[in-house]
């Protein structure tokens, strides 16, 4: 058996500061990927090399009593005694969020972290830079050469059971600290750059989904308009803190006044499939805003790769069909719950799971709303109803024989329908990152009133500015407020993790 080459060793530590604990993992998760790149480097120029490995950084705590954390906080202590892991993985990108969830865990717990490396391999792939591309400079034979020499990225190392609740550690293992493992973070990093055509590095903590172009236009506009203005501090403004746009091919404007050395990227000759575009803030605490399109598949594939990034929250703003005579095109639908006939996240979250409203993203909205249309009391009730959204697989539901659909939508009191909100709300219930919903009323097939295309456009283009509008606004509300109380203890379960 040949002999497998790993990188020098690097001691397991013990560390009582969330900085020092966060170097030493960046340490070893550096000498790691250097390791994986030069061995490649050599079997790439046609060396023959020895079989290559090398493992992800952990964390670990062990604690012998119950925190006593503040009852307020929803994260960052473990579930009582024992001893608790994970893997890391890029702490330079996940550096800020490392530093926090060490502090909680020392402040909480009073005992040391461990620091070390794992006997988790990292993918070869997991471990190349965003423009290193292999494939295509190595022959069919030495391709297959690979699987015997690196390792490769293995799906049995990245499933979701953690966050569906499914885990059970094998006996005498520790129990997870993190939702996921550092391979399951690595595979959505790939996944989120091959479907939104950005770098990682660009995402911010705040998203908004949505399943119009329109809505995208409107926020490029918006976006492009922004940068070509200085803030000014003789009138202060909510954006001011924006330094930067970000579109697809990683098309980077900086904001007149600000200085950055992110790269300027290029226009991609045609869009990715689920485009990202990004408002950037010093801190990342901008907006995201990802074109979803059509469909619960496009909505769960987003959410299930943006959720590893650790959001503050995530919105959808969107068109729906209003269910009830009451509504008029344009009016505006707060969820606070949802009838999930999408079918996309049977499997992961059982039909008997609530998805409840979460009060901070409900008044956030609901004030969005008010202070973009300056409507107040019973002229606000007029055009903003709460109540259940319906989120449907069968984009065509209204040609299924009468009574159907129609009758399950009465019987839940839906007020309007979609194919994306309740699947985003879910996926965000299941993950750990507040969700909200607000749609617009754009077609009313119940009562004759359908979408045709003269007016859909009208409709879209006069109403999306407003609608966008509330959404930022929403974000501004968010922002402001506690973070710590917005990542409420409704999405907790029992024995949780201790990572936010």
């Amino acid at each position: 058996m040949m002999h497998q080459q790993t990188p020098a060793f690097i001691a397991p530590m013990e560390f009582a500061d969330a900085p020092a604990a966060l170097a030493h993992a960046q340490k070893i998760y550096a000498s790691s990927v250097v390791h994986l790149r030069a061995a490649l480097q050599r079997f790439v120029a046609g060396e023959n090399i020895s079989p290559v490995r090398a493992c992800y950084p952990f964390v670990r705590v062990q604690t012998e009593t119950v925190a006593r954390a503040d009852s307020r906080l929803a994260y960052g202590f473990v579930a009582g005694p024992g001893s608790y892991e994970t893997t890391l993985t890029r702490p330079d990108l996940f550096a800020d969020y490392y530093r926090q969830q060490f502090n909680l865990l020392l402040e909480n717990h009073g005992v040391a972290l461990q620091i070390g490396t794992s006997n988790q391999p990292i993918p070869l792939h997991f471990a190349l830079g965003e423009r290193e591309h292999i494939e295509g400079s190595l022959s069919l034979e030495r391709r297959r050469m690979m699987h015997d020499l690196f390792d490769l990225p293995d799906l049995a190392a990245m499933d979701d059971s953690i966050a569906n609740g499914t885990h059970e550690p094998a006996p005498g293992a520790p129990s997870p600290l993190a939702l996921f493992t550092a391979p399951r973070v690595d595979y959505s990093l790939q996944r989120l750059r091959h479907y939104t055509g950005t770098s990682n590095e660009h995402f911010q903590n705040f998203v908004l989904f949505t399943n119009y172009q329109f809505y995208i236009d409107e926020f490029v506009r918006l976006g492009h308009e922004l940068m070509q203005h200085a803030p000014d501090p003789l009138h202060p403004h909510e954006l001011d803190d924006c330094i930067g746009f970000v579109e697809p091919g990683n098309l980077f404007t900086c904001r007149v006044g600000c200085s950055s050395e992110t790269p300027a990227g290029a226009a991609l000759p045609r869009l990715p499939q689920m485009p990202a575009y990004h408002l950037l803030r010093r801190d990342r605490s901008g907006i995201t805003m990802v074109n979803i399109g059509v469909g619960p598949a496009n909505a769960k594939t987003m959410t299930d790769h943006i959720a590893v990034l650790r959001p503050h929250a995530w919105l959808m703003l969107g068109h729906c069909a209003g269910l009830r005579k009451s509504q008029q095109l344009g009016d505006y639908v707060l969820a606070h719950g949802y009838v999930r006939e999408d079918h996309v996240l049977d499997a992961d979250l059982p039909l008997w799971v609530p998805i409840p409203p979460l009060a901070e993203v409900q008044q956030a909205l609901e004030q969005a709303v008010a202070d973009v249309t300056r409507l107040a009391g019973w002229d606000l009730k007029k055009i903003l109803r709460t109540g259940t959204v319906a989120s449907t697989d069968n984009r065509n539901w209204e040609l299924t024989p009468h009574g159907g659909p129609e009758r399950r939508f009465s019987q839940s009191r839906a007020i309007a329908l979609d194919m994306e909100s309740a699947t985003i709300s879910a996926n965000g219930f299941r993950f750990r990152v507040p969700y909200g919903t607000l749609l617009c009323v754009s077609d009313k097939p119940l009562h004759g009133e359908i979408k045709l295309p003269g007016m859909a456009d009208q409709f879209y283009r006069g109403q999306v500015d407003q609608h966008l509008r509330i959404g930022l606004r929403a974000v501004e509300l968010l922002r402001a407020g506690s973070l710590s109380q917005l990542h409420s203890r409704k999405l907790r379960g029992f024995a949780e993790v201790a990572f936010q």
